[in-house]
């Protein structure tokens, strides 16, 4: 097992490897989440040992993995669920996203021994249904509205992790834009507007898959806030475009109708609900994937 030294943004990447497995596991501390990579297919036993002693050891609560259709059921076979789809995340293939979850104290002890299946009762629950046709609806009566001048300018990573920190302090901040997946691009922006509107964006990119993962650091407040952070997410996915990103993905609490709805009026469509994947203060919550294809109309 070999350890890369630990990023400033709080994430380690930590290879395990034998003569039945090949995993990365890309730990993120401060969301106490971890991302399984998998090098080598087949529901190998050793693979959920690993997975789970290790979440214990870090501290990790919640643990997710992006597959090919294919190897979706072996990560079915070793506790997963499947929580959504990023359409075209592998350029020819998609990406099946399936979670689960590290068992706590709390828990029975006929519990203990395994990955538990992802809190299925709350993420495609009645409520969580109930919210995101909310969110549909808010986003259909802002259609036709003018879209407001927003202006969109690089950002150096120092000033976007501040930005980021001080986000935090103020419990605002749905990202702290730790790494998604490994050895990819990162670049921030700024994106503002009249009246003092300012709106920290990162976009994750694997060149090779021609995707990108958009984050937003704060989400809306007010309606006028809403409206140009709807108007920056255009005018980020057009940018995105220009520079030949195919795909796009992002995740909001799905508590949050605004920021959904924002995504929701700029062409994405939601494609999964991940479980208790989100941590804002001690509290996990479900996330709302949002997935579109650039080359499509936003308002198509």
């Amino acid at each position: 097992m070999a350890t890369r030294p630990a990023k400033a943004n709080g994430s380690d990447e930590i290879l395990f490897q034998n003569d039945g497995v090949s995993l990365c596991l890309l730990v993120n501390r401060k969301n106490r989440s971890l991302r399984v990579i998998d090098f080598r297919s087949g529901p190998h036993p050793a693979k959920r040992i690993f997975v789970m002693g290790l979440a214990r050891r870090e501290g990790v609560e919640r643990v997710f993995t992006l597959v090919e259709r294919d190897e979706s059921s072996t990560w079915t076979r070793l506790g997963f669920q499947r929580e959504g789809t990023i359409p075209g995340f592998y350029k020819r293939s998609d990406a099946f996203v399936l979670g689960a979850r590290v068992p706590t104290e709390r828990d029975d002890d006929s519990e203990q021994s395994g990955l538990r299946p992802a809190f299925a009762e709350s993420s495609e629950s009645a409520d969580t249904e109930r919210v995101y046709q909310q969110t549909r609806k808010v986003a259909k009566e802002r259609e036709g509205d003018p879209i407001p001048p927003v202006k969109v300018a690089p950002l150096v990573d120092v000033e976007a992790r501040r930005a980021a920190a001080t986000a935090a302090r103020q419990g605002r901040a749905l990202t702290g834009f730790e790494p998604f997946g490994r050895d990819v691009n990162r670049s921030h922006y700024v994106c503002t507007a009249r009246g003092g509107f300012s709106l920290i964006a990162s976009v994750e990119s694997q060149i090779c898959f021609n995707n990108a993962y958009l984050e937003l650091l704060t989400g809306p407040r007010t309606p006028k806030e809403a409206q140009l952070t709807s108007a920056a997410i255009r005018k980020l996915c057009d940018e995105l475009f220009e520079h030949g990103v195919v795909g796009c993905f992002a995740l909001s609490p799905v508590a949050d109708i605004e920021l959904g709805a924002a995504y929701a009026a700029n062409g994405f469509r939601k494609t999964g609900v991940l479980a208790q994947h989100l941590l804002r203060g001690k509290q996990r919550s479900d996330a709302f994937l949002w997935s579109r294809k650039l080359a499509q109309p936003a308002d198509g």
